[in-house]
């Protein structure tokens, strides 16, 4: 059993072994890694056994040196596997195809062939391992086989490997404590083997010291693997509670759970938070308030494109969302950023039901999830939402991020003055606050942005004044006049007892303190 509880894979393959299964899948790119994984059991399991892999290219070849035909094509390495195992059917041997998944997708004859040899393998000591890199297989296997997927390496893995890089590079010095070590490691995480060993060597040749500026140097490498995924992007979570103006409800349920991750939590028998949906119009400070999440709790931030989740082939859709729930699974604990979630249904069942399976294996993983991933999903529709979606289980609270009254409008004006460097005292923060009734976050950010550039490109430039922010407010028509529909459906939920304020803790002070939502005036 690992660290957390979960069987480690050789605990599996061992497991599938024993109960006599004669076909196991096994999912991974890290094909050395799964090699050394399958060596390791089946000398556990019996040493006088042998691991034969084959190859498309270099066809069979022995762990313990036996002599054996190439075999270079499907139709004949099947049939000699059967032969060799059937011929000595006390044998405990291991056969491992690599990629054959390539085979059995054009070839009728060659999954006829495996399954016939699957069933022949049951009456032996033998099994038979395929690897490949996707998990769909045919449904004419899908009864003979077994499919193990198999995870990332975790924190221990990566520091074995760590460790022997260290002892065996030469000229390289570490001033690296143990600690420092087991954070290098941990930055390690959602990398491959192979490429946590390439991270690391990077940093060691870079000046053949390991220090704990090579954390980062690690993270960056991360950061590009995650990127090259496509669906997932690692996110710096610079931004903390003081970026984010209002909401105050929110931050202290978020300030409640900071240390949720600790073992001290664990060890007051209180579960991990399982995420958050925030739900209200564009422009309201949801996106920001995943940000804060992860730099409030200093945790790493992932974010989930699910427009990029979706491909052109069979089944490509749903292997990308696995894979990226999984990546996030190994890198945990973390935030994972759902942004826009109703983008996956989008399609609207026009797609061949793509979109309602990856939105459904999204939120199975949500509702069974165990490893400590913290989801913050958003939402500007919650009418393109399923109704199941937001329920409890799933999310520990759903929060609605209304108008910002009066008084937030004050803390936004100020959090954006001071973040371009001015002071807020110079400002009539008030007056402004007055004038944009209405007005999100994005739009008051953008109205102050506007009226610096209208400073800047005065000649000669001067600084910005509470005049120039007043003049671009006037020029600003607020989203609310067009959302209006949108934003009293959400607050009916409200009202509902469906959904809580972020910036009140009662419903009735929530409604008491609505900003009113003003219709589009009609030009005659």
């Amino acid at each position: 059993m690992s660290a957390a509880g979960v069987p480690d894979i050789r605990d599996e393959i061992r497991l599938y072994l024993r109960a006599r299964v004669a076909l196991i899948v096994l999912v991974t790119v890290e094909e050395q890694r799964a090699l050394e994984v399958l060596d390791a059991v089946r000398r556990d399991r019996d040493p006088a056994s042998d691991l034969v892999t084959w190859d498309v290219a270099e066809g069979l070849a022995s762990a313990n040196q036996r002599q054996l035909p190439k075999a270079a094509m499907p139709p004949e390495v099947l049939s000699k596997i059967q032969e060799l195992a059937t011929k000595e059917p006390q044998r405990r041997d291991l056969y491992v195809l690599k990629d054959f998944h390539a085979f059995w997708e054009r070839d009728p004859a060659v999954r006829r062939r495996l399954r016939n040899l699957a069933h022949k393998l049951v009456y032996t000591g033998s099994s038979l391992i395929v690897t490949t890199p996707v998990r769909a297989i045919p449904v004419e296997l899908a009864d003979d086989a077994v499919v193990v997927e198999m995870p990332l390496p975790d924190a221990a893995e990566l520091r074995g490997e760590l460790d022997h890089l260290i002892d065996t590079t030469r000229g390289v010095k570490s001033v690296l404590t143990t600690a420092g070590r087991g954070r290098l490691a941990q930055a390690a995480l959602g990398l491959t083997l192979a490429q946590a060993r390439r991270a690391f060597a990077k940093a060691i040749v870079r000046d053949e010291v390991l220090d704990d500026r090579d954390i980062d140097a690690v993270v960056a490498e991360k950061k590009a693997v995650i990127r090259e995924s496509r669906a997932l992007e690692f996110h710096a979570a610079e931004e903390g509670p003081d970026d984010l103006g209002g909401v105050e409800v929110l931050k202290q349920w978020l300030r409640l759970r900071e240390r949720a991750f600790d073992d001290a939590a664990r060890a007051f028998g209180l579960p991990a938070p399982k995420g958050i949906a925030l739900i209200g119009i564009p422009g309201t400070g949801k996106s920001l308030t995943a940000k804060m999440i992860g730099g409030m709790w200093r945790l790493p931030l992932l974010r989930l494109d699910v427009g990029a989740l979706f491909g052109s082939l069979v089944g490509e859709s749903e292997e990308r969302v696995r894979r990226a729930l999984g990546l996030a699974e190994t890198i945990a604990p973390c935030v994972l950023w759902i942004d826009e979630v109703e983008k996956a249904l989008a399609a609207g069942g026009h797609d061949g039901g793509t979109s309602q399976r990856v939105f459904g294996t999204i939120l199975t993983w949500m509702q069974e999830k165990t490893a400590p991933v913290f989801v913050v999903a958003t939402a500007n529709e919650i009418g393109a939402l399923p109704p199941e979606t937001l329920r409890r289980g799933r999310f520990d609270e759903v929060f609605f991020l209304d108008l910002p009254t009066e008084e937030e409008r004050r803390e936004i004006i100020t959090v954006h003055l001071r973040k371009r460097r001015r002071d807020p005292q110079a400002f009539d923060i008030h007056q402004l606050a007055r004038d944009t009734d209405g007005f999100v976050g994005a739009e008051l950010e953008q109205v102050i942005v506007d009226a610096m550039y209208e400073a800047f490109n005065d000649t000669p430039p001067r600084d910005v004044t509470t005049a120039d922010i007043a003049r671009a407010v006037k020029r600003t028509v607020p989203l609310s006049t067009s959302q209006r529909e949108t934003i009293e459906d959400l607050r009916a939920w409200l009202r509902e007892g469906r959904a809580q304020s972020a910036s009140y803790a009662a419903a009735e002070q929530a409604a008491a303190h609505q900003v009113p939502v003003q219709a589009p005036t009609l030009e005659v």
